[in-house]
């Protein structure tokens, strides 16, 4: 007789053989109007439970409409931080249908859109984990929210609950963090409701800085490090992900866990680069702190007035991209124009240089943009602490905006650097009015390679970050956003891959489009297998999904039904 192995494998040989390949069928959370949706009483019982901590969450514009906001409140990331319903790009908070519902400043009407129904607005663990477990038992769809500065529409989605960790506010310093025994030196440990600029000034307080980006109400211990993290200090000191230390974090089991190393590192492997959003709800990270340094900020604008001179000035910028590896200063280079004329703005940031200094490193390629006819204008140096400089002190919010990125390789800039002016002009040529670059890869980023985390390999032979946006007015129609948002992945994106090296190359996951064909590899690229196994392990049930998230692939849009699917 066969052994039972054998036996099991000829039973489901002819099981395929007579019914077809085994199927997964579809399910679905449960939603307003399901049988098993909680009733009144049942969220009643959710409120007592956290203390009257459950909201009632509306779209900015009801709460505007409510609260009388001013102009530059609606405009300010830190005020929409109090909004639990608010999204900095708030047609994140839209649903474009069809059919479509809408919430618009200033409209006639005021649908829920994809904004969540209630939030736990937790201050304590215990609020989140009472959190988990309701949306456990009842099948609810759950989504993760700080601050709201997201553009891929992953903190807010329709008839969800929210948890909202705004209010984790502890921020505490040490010279000595401590991990199983073992010294890791002078850190921070921030809460997830903690932004970039708060943090920079509370470590200009104790004399220290840290890697961390320029968006002032970022939560480094929310989706920017899980996403990989990139600063302008990343050429010196790698990306976010390669420093973190460690995550305290409520799993989809409600179970409060510390996350590093040593403590379940395989979570802490998937949580460097993994996503964010995916693998539970972050209470706090700590990240190490650096001896508070100088920084001079070198700024310039250059103006040309033809779209070849713009092809021209961008193909000059990529022949010097590489000047500054030595200094591993960080750049961002911002192009926003026309198929006529354009202004780019760079901003270089010099760690340990005088504005004299700075300005020599600057100096060839300024000069060589000025023999092209190209206007060089306005340049200056202000040379501080770096926490003054990288920092903004808000957050511009309330607009419609979607974006389109690539890890361009640094082997464009060494050996085809006349490609990167055509791939700007033909970007320009078909209405993108706004492309943002970034010098924040190179140096450390790819001396970190040897890091074993879930960060996209593309960021280890990145030297640029390419983002092309497109915004509109709200008094575009549902249909014509839908349009514009089509359109606009079908005419950037093959651009701007085949300027990174073409369909297998790497994006941004924290600044990309939601629309990528094949999300696993241009956000994860052959970290995904592995990640998804830990996905299984830790989120069996995938409580937390979001777009272009481990196992989205798997749930419709909304991640409200997963799509019926045959196993191989």
């Amino acid at each position: 007789m066969l052994p039972l192995s054998l036996r099991l494998v000829a039973v489901s040989a002819v099981l395929v053989f007579f019914w077809g390949p085994p199927v997964v069928h579809a399910r679905c959370r449960n939603q307003p109007g399901d049988p098993g949706y909680p009733s009144a009483a049942d969220w009643s019982a959710l409120n007592d439970t956290i203390n009257g901590r459950l909201l009632n969450v509306v779209p900015s514009a009801k709460a505007c409409s409510e609260l009388g906001c001013t102009e530059a409140q609606w405009e300010s990331g830190f005020f929409r931080q109090t909004i639990p319903g608010a999204m900095n790009a708030y047609n994140w908070e839209q649903d474009y249908g069809p059919p479509a519902e809408l919430c618009l400043r200033n409209g006639s009407s005021c649908a829920q859109g994809d904004v969540s129904l209630y939030a736990v607005n937790a201050t304590s663990v215990a609020h989140i984990q009472a959190g988990i477990i309701f949306a456990q038992a009842h099948n609810l769809r759950v989504v993760i929210k700080s601050s709201g500065h997201d553009y891929l529409g992953r903190s807010t989605t329709k008839n969800s609950l929210l948890l909202w960790t705004a209010y984790f506010k502890n921020t505490t310093f040490t010279e000595h963090f401590s991990i199983a025994g073992s010294d890791h030196g002078p850190a921070v440990t921030v809460g997830s409701g903690v932004g970039l600029k708060t943090i920079y000034d509370a470590a200009k307080a104790q004399g220290k800085m840290f890697v961390g980006g320029t968006a002032a109400t970022v939560s480094p211990a929310g989706g920017y490090i899980q996403g990989a993290g990139h600063s302008a200090f990343s050429p010196l000191y790698g990306l976010a992900a390669d420093n973190v230390l460690q995550f305290s974090v409520v799993l989809a089991n409600g179970s409060f866990v510390t996350v590093n190393s040593v403590s379940h590192p395989d979570l802490f492997w998937a949580m460097r680069g993994g996503g964010s959003g995916s693998w539970g709800v972050i209470i706090d990270a700590t990240v190490p702190t650096l001896p508070i340094f100088n920084v001079t900020l070198h700024t310039v604008n250059l103006l040309t007035a033809t779209l070849d001179q713009t092809c021209s000035l961008m193909n000059t910028h990529a022949m010097h991209v590489n000047d500054w590896n030595e200094v591993r200063a960080g750049q961002y280079f911002y192009l926003t124009g026309s198929t006529s004329n354009s202004t780019l703005a760079v901003s270089t940031l010099f760690k340990d240089l005088d504005g004299d200094a700075s300005k020599a490193q600057m100096s060839s390629f300024l000069a060589d943009a000025a023999a092209l006819g190209v206007v060089v204008q306005g340049e200056s140096t202000l040379t501080t602490f770096a926490n003054d400089i990288v920092g903004f002190q808000d957050d511009a919010s309330g607009y419609n905006v979607i974006l389109s990125s690539r890890l361009v390789p640094g082997t464009v800039y060494s050996d085809a650097p006349s490609s990167v002016g055509p791939a700007y002009k033909q970007l320009l040529s078909q209405g993108i009015q706004s492309i943002l670059g970034h010098i924040v890869a190179g140096g450390q980023v790819a001396a970190n390679a040897h890091i074993d985390s879930a960060v996209n390999p593309a960021w280890r032979t990145a030297k640029t970050h390419v983002v092309a946006t497109q915004r509109w007015d709200s008094s575009l129609s549902a249909s014509d956003v839908q349009a514009l948002r089509s359109n606009f992945t079908a005419i950037v994106r093959p651009v701007l891959a085949g300027l990174a090296g073409g369909e297998s190359s790497g994006s941004y996951l924290n600044e990309g489009d939601v629309l990528e064909p094949d999300f696993r590899v241009t956000f994860f690229g052959p970290k995904y297998p592995r990640l998804e196994k830990i996905k299984a392990a830790y989120d069996p049930d995938d409580l937390f999904i979001v777009p272009v998230g481990v196992r989205s692939e798997f749930w419709d849009s909304e991640g409200m039904c997963t799509i019926e699917r045959t196993i191989s």
